[in-house]
């Protein structure tokens, strides 16, 4: 199965595959959301069935609790642990300095407190995720329902002071009405084409009545996994300052990838 994948599908899933060595066992594991973490809780969820790998997953959406379970791995929330380990994560974009974009999954709000509440964040992406300047994919605001239109028009009167080329704003629908997070909210999704500097404008959006929580992620990740459809990675750590390039054998897997083109 996983040796039919295509390019972009194989760089997923050797980034999710090489991630999943900073997991041992006895941790208490951040267990991320979207195409990429599926990939990886797939195989966690394969070291859980062929080694006996002993571990508690704290999944950071709904889908990503309920893939979790069907796979065998024991699920507890964050309230119940207090802490984690490591928290395995994808991004949507990330610069140079590990900062990132997330939330395209909807899940950035339970995504950032899961990742804050970590001792490391390891993001997992394929290269195109890779960019100089944040701010080409629409970053996600999650806002109450409550008055969002009111919200969303302080937000772009705001852009108008901040770094970035664009200032446009839609409302995240889910087919003819509007997207609802886990948590009951909203997602505005902001055009901003580039976000000259991300930490204020995560700083300035927070503040902003009715916004929750933005989906800018700063000096949050630790290491980076990046793969390539070649069946390479390279894995960025930003404390230590180490760049390695590593290559992944793509081994034909039991049936447990069945169906993993999430």
């Amino acid at each position: 199965m996983t040796n039919d994948l295509s390019p972009i599908d194989r760089a997923k899933f050797v980034a999710a595959r090489r991630s999943c060595d900073y997991v041992e066992n006895g941790m208490r594991v951040g267990l991320g959301t979207g195409s990429t973490a599926a990939w990886m809780v797939r195989c966690l969820a394969e070291r859980v069935q062929n080694e006996g790998l002993e571990i508690v997953g704290v999944p950071t959406s709904s889908r990503t609790a309920d893939l979790a379970r069907q796979l065998g791995i024991r699920v507890a929330s964050l309230d119940e642990v207090k802490w984690l380990d490591v928290t395995i994560d994808g991004a949507d974009e990330f610069d140079d300095n590990l900062n990132l974009i997330k939330g395209g999954g909807g899940a950035s709000l339970q995504e950032k407190i899961i990742a804050t509440a970590s001792d490391r964040m390891v993001v997992i992406a394929d290269v195109a995720k890779e960019v100089k300047t944040l701010g080409a994919f629409p970053l996600p605001i999650e806002t109450v329902p409550f008055g969002w239109q009111t919200t969303q028009a302080l937000i772009e009167e705001t852009l108008v002071n901040m770094d970035v080329l664009g200032r446009d704003s839609t409302l995240r629908m889910n087919g003819d009405v509007p997207y609802i997070t886990d948590e009951g909210n909203y997602i505005l999704d902001l055009h901003l084409k580039r976000i000259g500097n991300p930490r204020q404008l995560s700083l300035v959006v927070n503040q902003i009545p009715g916004v929750v929580e933005n989906g800018l992620f700063i000096d949050i990740c630790d290491t980076v996994v990046i793969g390539h459809g070649n069946g390479t990675v390279e894995v960025r750590d930003i404390n230590a300052g180490t760049v390695n390039e590593e290559h992944i054998d793509i081994l034909e897997s039991d049936n447990i990838f069945a169906g993993s083109g999430d």
